[in-house]
């Protein structure tokens, strides 16, 4: 039970000895007791006051007194400032629920024993370029969403539709065909989602070079986009695919598994997995066979050019086009056949697509359409719309090759790291410039003092840690370090907001970063390290003793632990990885201010000490599995 439920049961209590009153929820108003004022939660006692006939003073005092009598030492004093009374919370009960907490391996996970099963669909990639920016806040957001919802007692499916059929991918492939001269990943050295990116953006090039030509020659820019000989070649591709031409497939079946080895080598670097993956090649017909249904039993309609529709109006929306004049399908077609597909694999309870809020019409068409095929979970789906990433420069634009390609971007988020460890921990650059600060103030965690950081604007002295006494080399810290500012510079944003991407900013030390999480957590193993180097410092589980009186920032650190399953729902529910990366930035802060006030190791009272010792390793352990709900590794030693 929560502390705001405890004190709303006595406090209900309270009013109806001494006044006779049956208090509600609507009545028991807590609210966080305000700076000026001593105290941890305030009781407003204005609800009470016409019933016991007293003056809100005399009202907020006799409720505090018999909160201390009767509230088996919940509440240690109280002071009553007219209608508002605020409460001291014991040290005693902090100290409870620091020791439950230390001893609860599982702190801020719900148990659920039925375990309900969520399907979560994200990265959706094509297989004409490779992933960029934009699938990188993709992948962040379902992994981290699937990681949440499991913390919130869901068994979870992660499942990827790649999208490996279409105009898109014949572009590549007709490309290949006219411009490749038979380059291959191996022959030209660059993995091969990248070598088909290359010949996406060539088509388009040599496509806009066909357009400009016939626009010059007298014809309208419509008509010359229809006509070019690329956009028709293209075309002619697609309809052969779809009847299943011998020679278009081998080559499409080979390019295709140049692409599926460079995703690999992504996904595994950026540290996202899948459960499951479906084809749009294999689930297309499903939903072609679905939409004939369809169209046999009157719910869509066909055209005189043969091409199939859907007639919306009725719902608020308009007409969708199901099956083109040709008879191939589009991606509403194959969606239909997936989400028939993965019901049949999988007794689903909660279908979410991680999909950009671009989409948003389209998955109001899709829960429609399934509702209107007959498939109960129709209306059931979620479309998890979430904003775009912008650039300093504007949108991105994969057929003009201006992308911010995914690889290069953690290789060079990798790199800034790298290169600040050298120069924070003094080490030569590979220049020979010595470190520009003259100080080793990062990569820090075994220090003396308190530590490398400036915090709470306070400078400290700081000893590099030698590579050989760090438990991590510099490239892996780098790339632990590197990948976090990236992940919690993009997860700590709402996400269904747009959001700029600032490199520079993501890897600062200081401030809302992933940087500066994960050092705060390498600065408690440090501390825990050398309290008890034999046994990883942790202390004792038992054995904490009533008689320790905490000061503000230890309850308050306390108090904010104590926030972290109520955070771990609110997140669930919200489908919000946001919540748990300002949680965390929360938690670091108010450690890190305890810390600068406190001694730790040196503190003579073995009770205060061991009591320290618990709350930096029950920080460190809430840090670590917040970190692990957004995807990001904590470093040991940095």
């Amino acid at each position: 039970m929560s502390l705001e439920s405890k004190i709303s049961q006595l406090s209900a209590a309270a009013v109806k000895t001494l006044y006779g009153i049956e208090a509600d929820e609507r009545m028991l108003q807590l609210q966080k007791t305000r700076a000026e004022f001593e105290g941890d939660i305030t009781l407003v006692v204005f609800p009470f006051v016409k019933a016991a006939r007293k003056a809100p003073q005399a009202v907020g005092e006799e409720i505090g007194n018999w909160l201390i009598a009767n509230g088996e030492g919940l509440i240690a004093k109280f002071n009553a400032v007219q209608g508002f009374l605020n409460l001291s919370i014991s040290s005693a009960y902090w100290l409870s629920e620091l020791q439950a907490i230390y001893a609860d391996e599982h702190f801020g996970d719900v148990r659920n024993e039925e375990q309900p099963l969520m399907m979560v669909e994200y990265s959706s990639p094509n297989t004409n370029k490779p992933l960029h920016l934009g699938h990188v806040r993709n992948n962040l957001l379902g992994s981290s969403i699937a990681r949440i919802q499991e913390a919130n007692g869901w068994k979870v499916i992660k499942t990827n539709i790649v999208n490996d059929r279409g105009i898109h991918i014949c572009k590549s492939m007709l490309a290949w065909l006219k411009f490749g001269n038979g380059e291959t990943p191996e022959s030209s050295g660059k993995k091969g989602d990248h070598l088909i990116g290359d010949y996406y953006v060539r088509f388009d090039k040599e496509y806009r070079k066909q357009v400009a030509e016939l626009v010059a020659g007298g014809m309208d820019e419509e008509t010359a986009k229809r006509e070019a000989p690329l956009m028709k070649e293209a075309q002619s591709m697609l309809l052969k695919w779809e009847q299943g031409d011998k020679e278009v497939r081998e080559l499409w079946a080979m390019m295709n598994s140049w692409v599926y080895a460079g995703f690999d080598e992504t996904y595994k670097m950026m540290g996202v997995s899948f459960d499951k993956i479906y084809y749009e090649s294999n689930t297309y017909l499903e939903g072609k066979a679905e939409v004939e249904k369809g169209l046999a039993a009157g719910k869509f309609y066909r055209r005189e050019d043969g091409s199939v529709w859907a007639d919306l109006t009725a719902d608020g929306l308009d007409e969708k086009l199901l099956l083109r004049s040709d008879g191939t399908s589009v991606y509403m077609t194959q969606d239909i056949g997936t989400a028939k597909l993965r019901y049949q694999d999988y007794p689903i309870d909660k279908m979410v697509y991680v999909v950009g809020n671009e989409q948003e019409y389209h998955f109001k068409v899709l829960s429609i359409l399934l509702d209107r095929l007959g498939f109960p979970f129709g209306k059931e789906l979620v479309h998890f719309s979430y904003g775009m990433v912008e650039l300093p420069n504007g949108k991105m634009k994969s057929r003009e090759g201006t992308v911010v390609d995914a690889d290069d971007l953690m290789a060079q988020m990798i790199a800034d790291a790298k290169t600040l460890y050298l120069e924070k921990s003094g080490t030569p650059t590979a220049n020979g410039a010595p470190s520009k600060s003259g100080r080793g103030n990062g990569f820090c965690g075994e220090s003396g003092g308190t530590g490398c950081f400036n915090f709470d604007g306070v400078e400290s002295p700081c000893n590099p840690v030698a590579e050989r006494d760090s438990g991590h080399s510099s490239d892996e810290i780098a790339r632990i370090v590197g990948l976090g500012a990236l992940k919690y510079f993009i997860l700590k944003v709402d996400p269904r907001k747009n959001m700029l991407f600032n490199p520079e900013e993501s890897i600062d030390f200081n401030g809302n970063t992933g940087p500066f999480i994960q050092y705060t957590y390498a600065r408690i193993q440090s501390v825990l390290r050398k309290a008890s180097p034999t046994a990883n410092g942790a202390p004792s589980k038992s054995g904490l003793t009533a008689e320790v009186v905490l000061f503000p920032k230890e309850t308050a650190l306390i108090r904010r632990l104590a926030e972290f399953p109520s955070v771990v729902r609110q997140a669930g529910d919200e489908f919000s990885p946001a919540v748990i990366a300002n949680y965390a930035y929360a938690l670091a802060c108010d450690f890190n201010s305890f810390y600068h006030d406190y001694s730790i190791l040196n503190e003579s009272d073995a009770a205060v000490r061991s009591m320290r010792l618990m709350l930096s390793a029950s920080v460190a352990k809430v840090i670590e599995r917040a970190m692990y709900l957004l995807g990001i590794e904590v470093p040991q030693r940095m």
